[in-house]
C-alpha cells in the first residue's frame, strides 16, 4: 500500500481539441437519430430506470488527504438519483449494457470546474465497470458512432482499425465486458472509472452496493427489483475514494486501467441513503419528470473535484452538445 501522492499530471496532446470537436459532431448525429426514434433524449444514458431523491452525508473524522472539498467538513444534502441503462437505445433490461448511477449534490458552496463561476451541484456519474474498455476517448467514440450503424459496420471499423485478429480480440473482450451478469442496482458497486480531483490529490470513486441479495429473474425489470428492495426500508450506500499514488499503477490518462485496491485502498467518507418513497405517485412522477429533464454531468462540479484525465475532457464537449440537443 501505497501513500497518497499529489505528483500526478494531466497530459494534454496538441490534436485534442480538434479531435473533441469531431466527437461533438458524431455524438450530435447520434442524438439526432436516436430522438427522431424515441424523442428528445441523451445521446447516451437514455433510458430512465428512476429518479430519486435522497440525502447525501459527508462523514467526520475523514483523513486529511481526504478532507477537499465536499468532503472537507461534516455536513448533510439533499441528493437527485438518476438510474440508467448506457445505450443509445431503449432497450430491454434484459439486453447486455452499461448501467449507470448518477448523483446530483445541490447546495454546495465553492468555485465550479468550468471555473466560470459557482458551482450549481457536485455530480458523480457512475458507471458498473471499474474501468473504461478504452484508454481514451477516440476508440470509444468510433466505437459507438459505427455501433448504430449495426453489427457490420461495426465490424469493419473494428477491422480496418486495429486488423482482423485485433478485432476479433477486441470483439471477445467486448463480450466479456457487456455480458458480465449483473445483479443489479442495489447490489452492485458503481465506480466513476476515470479520475477527478480532491483538492491537491486525483482521486476515482466507488459506490458500495446497498444489499447483497441478489434476486432471481431482476433482469426482467431493473426498476421493480430496486423498488421491491425499500420493503426493508431506506437503502444505504457508501461512498469511497481511491487515491493516485503514482503514474505506473495509478495512471490519469488511461481510463482502461483499474487502480488495483492493494496499492490504492478505498476510503469511506460518506453515505447515500435513500429513502423509501413510491415513483408511481404524483410527488414521484414529477420527481422523475424532473429528473429525467436535469442535466448530470461530472463537469458540474466544484472546482477542488473538477475531472482529470482525456476522457473527462472529452466529456465535456460532448456532455454540453448533449444538454444543447435536449433543449
Amino acid at each position: 500500500m501505497a501513500a497518497p501522492s499529489t505528483e500526478w499530471k494531466e497530459r494534454i496532446a496538441a490534436d485534442e481539441a480538434d479531435r473533441h470537436a469531431g466527437y461533438v459532431r458524431d455524438f450530435e448525429q447520434i442524438q439526432a437519430l436516436k430522438s427522431a426514434k424515441y424523442g428528445k433524449g441523451r445521446a447516451l444514458h437514455r433510458k430512465q430506470q428512476l429518479g430519486l431523491q435522497g440525502t447525501f452525508e459527508v462523514l467526520p473524522g475523514l483523513p486529511g488527504h481526504a478532507r477537499h472539498g465536499l468532503f472537507a467538513e461534516p455536513a448533510t444534502y439533499e441528493a437527485w438519483v438518476r438510474l440508467s441503462n448506457g445505450g443509445t437505445d431503449r432497450q430491454a433490461d434484459r439486453k447486455p449494457d452499461v448501467r449507470g448511477f448518477a448523483i446530483k449534490i445541490p447546495g454546495v458552496n465553492g468555485a465550479g470546474a468550468l471555473g466560470s463561476g459557482p458551482a450549481a451541484s457536485q455530480d458523480f456519474l457512475l458507471i458498473n465497470h471499474p474501468a473504461f474498455a478504452f484508454a481514451g476517448a477516440d476508440e470509444f467514440v468510433g466505437l459507438v458512432k459505427n455501433l448504430t450503424k449495426g453489427p457490420g459496420a461495426l465490424l469493419g471499423y473494428l477491422i480496418s482499425r486495429y486488423g482482423f485478429l485485433g478485432a476479433l480480440r477486441l470483439v471477445k473482450r467486448f463480450a466479456k465486458t457487456f455480458n458480465a451478469p449483473f445483479s443489479g442496482f442495489a447490489t452492485e458497486p458503481f465506480h466513476s472509472a476515470a479520475p477527478i480531483a480532491c483538492g491537491p490529490y486525483a482521486v476515482r470513486v466507488r459506490l458500495q452496493a446497498a444489499s447483497d441479495e441478489v434476486k432471481p429473474g431482476a433482469a426482467a425489470d431493473w426498476a421493480a427489483d430496486f423498488l421491491g428492495r425499500f420493503k426493508g426500508g431506506p437503502l444505504v450506500f457508501k461512498l469511497q475514494l481511491q487515491f493516485f499514488v503514482n503514474e505506473a499503477r495509478t495512471p490519469i490518462e488511461d481510463a482502461s486501467v483499474d487502480w488495483p485496491e492493494d496499492v490504492a485502498p478505498y476510503v469511506t467518507v460518506g453515505v447515500l441513503t435513500l429513502p423509501v418513497q413510491d415513483p408511481q405517485d404524483a410527488a414521484g412522477r414529477a420527481l422523475a419528470a424532473t429528473i429525467e429533464a436535469a442535466a448530470f454531468d461530472p463537469w458540474s462540479a466544484l472546482m477542488e473535484h473538477r475531472p482529470l484525465g482525456e476522457v473527462m475532457r472529452a466529456r465535456k464537449v460532448v456532455y454540453f452538445q448533449s444538454q444543447s440537443g435536449r433543449r
